[in-house]
């Protein structure tokens, strides 16, 4: 297990989470005890997590990049003991305390604390924070049977063994960190963490695989999408690349050195409930499935009474079996809303997704989009109200609403309708800054728009169709833009606006400021790479993320590579700089 340099034997691993366990056994933590980690992926994360496991109790994954109001409104809720952060790091104060961990310090000292010999299946793992429809975020509680269930169809569903490498992608804050680790440290696998650049960027990911010879790996579909569509070479280690989070658009292109997967499951049916490898380009029409149920899981569709839909019929899925999690961590009323009885002929509980899906001829399931106004943006599952409960703390907003636009692809964006508190005229750069301190970065809208009034329809709800329409309402206050200063400035901009969605661009726009993210990152330097035939690598936009950075960045690379061209190479490279045609008219 290792990262940048770093790693840990899986002896260095035993000797450093019991030590740490130990200690947290004196501090009061045991079973149904809740420990929050809030460490950034690495070796140090999994020594924490499992040093909680092994003290009996439940670890709580925090996100360190997270602003420290969304970490407090979680904590409060969750109400751990203690949270486990980095030497040195600084953190929000609450009724939790806080412990600071140097892996390196943590050595054999003769304690005489006894680890927990054993739990109940049904006791606490852990518990994952999701955006929720309240306006809070809400805890999902997981059972170590729901967890071990996981583990023991990864490793048969995929036949890990000691000779694999894994890797570590996802934020530790999202579910699916848990299925990077756990399945492959009960295997004897290693597990490796990539630098934090290498998670965005397609290529830098795809050369930090095939370098680490990682042979297991799994990324949200937006970015799987683009890696798959990269060369990778014959006899690579990697052979399975796992996806989902998101609905995957692309089938496996021929020619694939790795067999792809694509699986769903919300986080409160322990990560994944069906799985399925997705058939290359040409065998299968529409979108690829999601496959079938893992082992012990049970999935059935129903429609708007709860009465099982016919075969091949459009219904809601209902999961049910070893996955579904306890519930709502402090919220019974939503826990028996969301989690259901079973009919007394099958038992257990069904966990009701408000998700709509299609059972395939072959037995495989079609999704088919959400039943209620939560939407995924790029990997993410996001509750529009909570970034709605954010916004209307802000003084100057009386009501908002927001919406996502465009396709569920990488051109989908978030937008924010806002209706200003009489008198007062928010600005777009303060909106977004003040959402910026509370909310994680993939929720803050790409654009706002003002409104007189939030449409209504004609049961008196906000008309969230009207408002999915591009064009509503009017832009919000703006620094005069700073218009293009030289040709290739020029030739940015008119590519990049259309990107974003944006009718008015400044030069020192940040892109990542105006509703821009990797995935639209990729799209642009693919597209100035075209134009201008230069090598102009992703990192160029995070060092340079303005149109005024993004051409100076151009300009040096043209006049590079003008020192090894011929004259009329020159001639066609000047002329692309200024959107000049090609050829003589």
């Amino acid at each position: 297990m290792g990262a940048q340099g770093r790693g840990l034997t899986y002896g260095e691993l035993e000797i450093k989470s019991s030590e740490l366990a130990k200690q947290l056994l004196l501090k009061g933590v045991g079973p149904e005890v809740l420990v929050g980690v809030c460490i950034p992926s690495s070796p140090d994360m999994v020594v924490a997590a499992l040093a909680v496991l092994k003290a009996g109790g439940a670890y709580l994954p925090l996100d360190s990049s997270h602003p420290a109001e969304r970490l407090s409104t979680i904590l409060e809720d969750a109400r751990p003991l203690l949270v486990i952060v980095p030497e040195g790091a600084s953190f929000p104060e609450g009724t939790w305390s806080v412990l600071a961990l140097s892996c390196s310090e943590l050595e054999p000292n003769g304690g005489d604390a006894a680890l927990p010999t054993s739990l109940s299946p049904q006791s606490l793992s852990y518990v994952v924070y999701t955006s929720g429809s309240t306006g809070e975020p809400k805890g999902v509680e997981i059972t170590h049977a729901s967890l071990s269930n996981l583990v023991a169809w990864h490793r048969r569903a995929f036949a890990v063994g000691p000779t694999d490498r894994a890797a570590q992608i996802a934020s530790p804050a999202f579910d699916a960190s848990v299925w990077e680790v756990w399945p492959y440290l009960a295997s004897g696998a290693s597990v490796l963490f990539p630098e934090e650049g290498a998670r965005r960027d397609p290529e830098r990911l795809r050369a930090w695989l095939l370098a680490e010879g990682v042979t297991m790996a799994f990324v949200p579909a937006p970015m799987a999408e683009r890696l798959v569509a990269l060369p990778f070479p014959r006899g690579c280690a990697l052979r399975m690349l796992l996806t989902g989070a998101d609905r995957l658009h692309s089938f496996a292109p021929p020619g694939l050195p790795f067999t792809l997967v694509n699986n769903y499951g919300p986080t409160e049916c322990t990560v994944v409930a069906t799985s399925g490898p997705v058939a290359p380009e040409g065998r299968s029409e529409g979108l690829p499935p999601i496959g079938r149920p893992i082992d012990n899981v049970r999935v059935v569709l129903r429609d708007d009474r709860g009465e099982p839909v016919p075969e091949g019929g459009i219904g809601e899925l209902y999961i049910g079996g070893a996955g579904v999690a306890r519930g709502y961590r402090n919220d019974p009323d939503l826990t028996a809303r969301r989690f259901i009885a079973a009919p007394a002929s099958v038992g257990g509980r069904f966990f009701k997704t408000g998700d709509l899906a299609q059972r395939l001829p072959d037995g495989q399931l079609a999704f088919l989009g959400r039943v209620d106004e939560q939407v995924k943006l790029r990997g993410f599952r996001i509750e529009p109200a909570e970034v709605v409960a954010a916004l209307k703390q802000y003084a100057g907003v009386a009501e908002a609403a927001v919406v996502l636009q465009g396709s569920d692809g990488a051109e989908a964006r978030l937008v924010a309708y806002v209706v200003p508190r009489e008198g007062a005229r928010p600005a777009e750069g303060a909106l977004r800054l003040f959402l910026r301190e509370r909310l994680p970065e993939y929720m803050v809208p790409a654009s706002f728009r003002a409104l007189g009034a939030l449409p209504l329809n004609t049961s008196g709800k906000v008309d969230r169709a009207a408002l999915a329409r591009p064009g509503q309402g009017e832009p919000l206050d703006r620094e005069a833009p700073q218009a293009p200063r030289t040709a290739i400035e020029e030739r940015v901009s008119a590519i990049l606006a259309p990107l974003l969605g944006v009718e008015e661009l400044s030069i020192f726009d940040n892109f990542f400021m105006v509703g821009g993210h990797s995935l639209l990152g990729t799209q642009l330097i693919a597209r100035l790479r075209e134009v201008y035939a230069i090598d102009l690598p992703l990192r160029a936009l995070f060092e340079a993320p303005t149109v005024a950075g993004l051409s100076a960045e151009i300009e040096r690379a043209l006049l590079r590579k003008l020192e090894d061209v011929t004259d009329e190479e020159a001639e066609k490279l000047l002329r692309a700089s200024v959107g000049a045609p090609s050829e003589p008219c």
